[in-house]
């Protein structure tokens, strides 16, 4: 009898477990946010029960519940892909030409995976003279108002991007904030054309950088390698000058991943 009761336990709670994850994946997934009755008609599961799900899900901070009461993936949700992705093979080929570009300019350098509508920074190195600024490794920020996002959300094709823009709530960070699904496109189509942009004081005031999309052909991840530092001592004119030197080391970054990884599985 007890073995019985030992083992019915352990598969309850395996169903939970397995249902936990099976909702993570349908709203972490979808291309549009979801709302509740939307989760509700996908996931078959009872009101009742979904509703505990969810309050569970969003106390542990795997799921996030926007102003327009739709669900998102949760920051530490992001945190643990982060870390996941922290030791993976993308951080390790980009790590040497982050480390030259970071030679080259004394200034701050990241790495950012695009996760929807947000970036996650995969890697940084401080600039040789400390600035304080939000971007650390593991962190998110919106992909609209920073330069890794968008250099990254340049990769996407005009119907991603659409789903992406269109599950973005824009806040103005600072008055040179980006607040617009216009705007938005109107710069990614310059970051196309000229293969790099820039964040011009529009996530943190004082702070400017340049930004380039690594492209991977083929792969399932969108990144971007930046340059960052004070808006007083990086004017656009000194970015701009930096260029060559960022996409060299994008191109490098590229070239490396398509050597060095296997195809993506379709």
């Amino acid at each position: 009898m007890a073995s019985h009761s030992t083992e019915k336990t352990t598969d309850s709670t395996t169903g939970t477990l397995g249902k936990a994850i099976a909702l993570l994946e349908l709203v972490v997934m979808s291309p549009q946010p979801l709302r509740f009755t939307d989760i509700l008609q996908r996931s078959g599961q009872p009101r009742g029960t979904l509703h505990r799900q969810l309050v569970h899900l969003l106390e542990e901070g795997l799921l996030e519940q926007k102003d327009d009461q739709t669900y998102v993936a949760g920051v530490r949700l992001l945190t643990f892909a982060s870390q996941a992705w922290s030791g993976n093979d993308l951080r390790s080929i980009a790590a040497p030409h982050l480390r030259v570009l970071h030679e080259k300019t004394q200034e701050s350098v990241h790495l950012g995976v695009l996760r929807g509508a947000e970036i996650v920074y995969l890697d940084k190195i401080d600039g040789k003279h400390a600035v304080r600024m939000y971007s650390q490794i593991g962190r998110v920020s919106p992909a609209y108002c920073t330069g890794v996002g968008k250099a990254a959300l340049s990769l996407l094709s005009d119907a991603e991007l659409d789903d992406v823009a269109s599950a973005m709530v824009f806040h103005p960070y600072t008055q040179n904030t980006i607040i617009s699904t216009t705007q938005l496109k109107q710069e990614i189509n310059n970051i196309r054309h000229c293969g790099y942009g820039f964040d011009l004081e529009e996530h943190e005031t004082g702070i400017q950088c340049i930004a380039v999309p690594v492209s991977a052909r083929g792969r399932y991840f969108h990144a971007a390698i930046s340059v960052t530092g004070p808006a007083y001592r990086l004017t656009r004119e000194r970015l701009e000058g930096w260029s060559e030197l960022v996409q060299e080391a994008a191109r490098n970054i590229s070239l490396d991943i398509s050597v060095r990884l296997p195809p993506a599985q379709e």
